[in-house]
């Protein structure tokens, strides 16, 4: 495994790190659960393979992500970073810090979190909770305690209001921001704070899986690499600015995967790069969504399942198959099947506020929908 320093905090971690947000679920008496069993095995496999940094959060999985961590590291903590999040939603007063953070160190079973971020950080929120409640405070006095190493965040907003939060937060040891070869706009400021000190770790280097199926990539490079997983990893690697990257892994497959491709030395070329760029450029001209499939959007009071319906037409767009009309025509017609397509929106617009990429979602899914329902009847 390669690893990198991450800013001044004297660690140095792997350039894969394991994104615990996506991990494998099973199903027991019609509802979806986390299949803790596996989920252990996987993360247990990717800290044998080299894997030091391990990122979590208070509402992953259902708010069962903190809990299966703690027991995956539990004969490894001495060798992993753990990272997790504040939930800020749920803060509401000052001590509200102290008391999320005490309940955070019980499910993941540790006395100290080694990188403890606020949560999805945008301008707004920074001034409305972290300084208005002088948050920063609590954050030194519980890394002064020992609670917790290092004082992050995770950041969600324009590029240009990551600088003034790292100016004004002069505290901040690293920052977690979405990066990859579809979404570059925090290329400059990754620089800018990685100069400052900060360690930078990125999250959604795959595009939240809409880059491993990515035929035009491979046609380019043609039998170079393998996998479109393999040149979008090495694209973050190849920026010397980032310490390292976040895959949300949920299998040992994948995890094998992506650790051989961490293993590698070999990074991307300036015009491997280059040719990047402008594959890059004809996929945005065909309309492509940025949606990660984070779900932060859900659940919809009208249960519209967004970002499925963003990924099928994606797919639909880049691959040209009516399996995804078909697939978009029949959401809410098997029984059992509560979900509804696009027409039951009531312009609520709750899930506008809460993604993370700002997509205009309620006029997106209506483009869709037109889309779908036109090409179904040919």
């Amino acid at each position: 495994m390669v690893y990198r320093k991450f800013g001044k905090t004297g660690i140095y971690v792997s350039i894969l790190g394991f994104g615990a947000m996506r991990l494998p679920v099973k199903e027991i008496n019609g509802n979806k659960v986390i299949d803790k069993d596996l989920s252990i095995e996987i993360i247990t496999r990717s800290i044998k393979l080299g894997i030091n940094y391990i990122d979590t959060a208070y509402g992953y999985c259902n708010g069962e992500s903190e809990i299966v961590v703690g027991k995956a590291i539990k004969n490894y903590r001495d060798r992993v970073y753990i990272s997790t999040k504040i939930p800020l939603w749920k803060v509401e007063k000052r001590g509200d810090y102290r008391k999320i953070l005490e309940e955070q160190l019980k499910k993941l079973n540790t006395d100290y979190i080694d990188f403890y971020h606020f949560h999805g950080i945008n301008w707004q929120i920074f001034q409305e909770k972290v300084i208005k409640l002088k948050l920063l405070k609590e954050a030194l006095k519980a890394k002064v305690e020992g609670l917790i190493k290092h004082i992050s965040f995770s950041f969600h907003d324009k590029p240009e209001y990551m600088k003034k939060i790292v100016d004004i937060g002069e505290i901040f040891e690293s920052v977690l921001c979405q990066y990859n070869l579809l979404d570059r706009r925090n290329e400059e400021m990754i620089k800018y704070v990685a100069e400052k000190g900060l360690g930078v770790a990125v999250m959604g280097p795959v595009g939240g899986g809409r880059l491993a199926e990515f035929p035009y990539l491979m046609d380019v490079f043609k039998e170079k690499y393998k996998t479109p997983v393999e040149i979008a990893l090495k694209f973050v690697f190849s920026n010397k600015n980032i310490s390292l990257a976040l895959s949300g892994m949920n299998s040992i497959e994948m995890v094998e995967e992506n650790t051989k491709i961490a293993n590698s030395f070999y990074l991307l070329t300036d015009d491997e790069i280059k040719l990047i760029e402008k594959v890059i450029t004809y996929r945005k001209k065909k309309g492509e969504i940025p949606c990660t499939l984070c779900r932060y959007c859900l659940p919809c009071p009208k249960n519209i399942p967004i970002p499925f319906i963003f990924n099928l037409f994606n797919q639909y767009i880049l691959l040209g198959s009516k399996k995804m009309v078909e697939e978009y025509m029949m959401i809410g017609e098997k029984s059992g099947d509560d979900r509804k397509k696009v027409n039951f929106c009531i312009d609520c617009g709750q899930c506008e506020t809460k993604c993370p990429q700002k997509i205009e979602i309620r006029r997106t899914l209506k483009k869709i929908d037109k889309i779908f329902s036109k090409s179904s009847k040919y």
